[in-house]
């Protein structure tokens, strides 16, 4: 374990040498990648989400290939498409861009629902299908998808089966004015030289043991009891406060904010991460605190609010919020 963590500072140290700031997102992706999910990344344009990816990716001494979501995508150019020869009379399967162990699918939320669904068997069972064949992609497989908000120009919102694939979903801020500055002193710098200090073997090492931190009954039964909450406020106990009405929610409103809860592949995943957060932090057990840290990254993407509770500003954050401080931490 102390070997493992002392690893995971090595990746962590070598992608701040590019990477300034941004310690929740060089977190978030490597947490994903050692419970072997996949993360979401939403932020305006740039923040470093694809310096981040790709530094990563070179930091662990693997592949890394980069999609750029269009509107006109198809999704043979994503997987790849059979191809005829004439001379062999016969067609060839040439592969697409995802086979590559770490993959950028850029500014997702660009390309329509078909492109988007190409990642579905990928993400879920690590293969492709490409006409009659079905191809194994390599492992390890980790997708970083970015998005830009909903509400910017030329967006589609992911669908509910797409976006509950991710692992993770985090959302970069604005830079302090510290790492600002810190970014522009290095503009006319040369870059950095990436080292690689991990391989394959050192990522599934690293994936292992995280899976072999300890979790008590009751650290998961709090995790479950979190994603339950989700579906029910009211059995809950939760009140969600709005932002455009100070005075509190009506009766019947804290349930009727939520169109739709996290399923039970969130409380699955929301106890992978708790692992992979204490792992991080050099225990082999996870607490009730890393539950509570990891629960906005794990669910607000799943958590699904009411156009009327969006109209009165309440956000997935403020309902996992409001969650967080009422079910009781054990």
């Amino acid at each position: 374990m102390e070997t493992a963590a002392d690893r995971v500072e090595r990746l962590k140290d070598e992608i701040s040498r590019v990477v300034v700031g941004q310690r929740g997102l060089i977190d978030g992706l490597l947490i994903a990648l050692l419970c072997g999910g996949h993360a979401l990344v939403e932020g305006v344009p740039g923040l470093a989400k694809t310096t981040a990816i790709r530094t990563l990716a070179k930091v662990l001494g693997l592949g890394f290939g980069r999609i750029q979501f269009t509107p006109d995508l198809l999704p043979g150019d994503l997987v790849g498409t059979p191809v005829y020869v004439p001379d062999q009379r016969n067609f060839i399967v040439r592969r697409g861009p995802i086979f590559t162990p770490v993959l950028l699918a850029d500014e997702i939320n660009r390309a329509p629902a078909k492109v988007q669904s190409a990642l579905l068997e990928a993400m879920e069972e690590a293969q492709v299908t490409i006409g009659e064949e079905t191809f194994a992609l390599p492992q390890p497989f980790f997708v970083m998808a970015t998005q830009n908000p909903v509400d910017l120009e030329g967006t589609y919102p992911l669908p509910e089966a797409q976006i509950d694939r991710f692992l993770v979903k985090l959302v970069v801020p604005y830079p302090s004015a510290e790492d600002e500055r810190a970014i522009v002193a290095r503009d006319h710098e040369e870059p950095p030289e990436i080292r690689a200090v991990a391989d394959a073997a050192v990522v599934e090492m690293l994936q292992r043991t995280a899976a072999e931190v300890h979790v008590d009954p009751v650290v998961s039964d709090y995790a479950v009891r979190l994603v339950r909450a989700t579906r029910d406020l009211t059995a809950a106990g939760v009140q969600i406060n709005s932002p455009i009405r100070p005075d509190g929610p009506d009766e019947g409103d804290a349930m009727d904010c939520v169109a739709l809860g996290a399923s039970p592949r969130a409380s699955m995943y929301l106890v992978r991460a708790a692992r992979a957060r204490a792992f991080m932090d050099g225990r082999d057990y996870a607490t009730p605190y890393d539950v509570k840290r990891m629960a906005p990254d794990v669910l607000r993407h799943r958590v699904m609010v009411t156009y009327e509770a969006e109209a009165d500003g309440i956000r997935p954050e403020d309902v996992i919020n409001a969650i967080l401080a009422t079910v009781e931490t054990p």
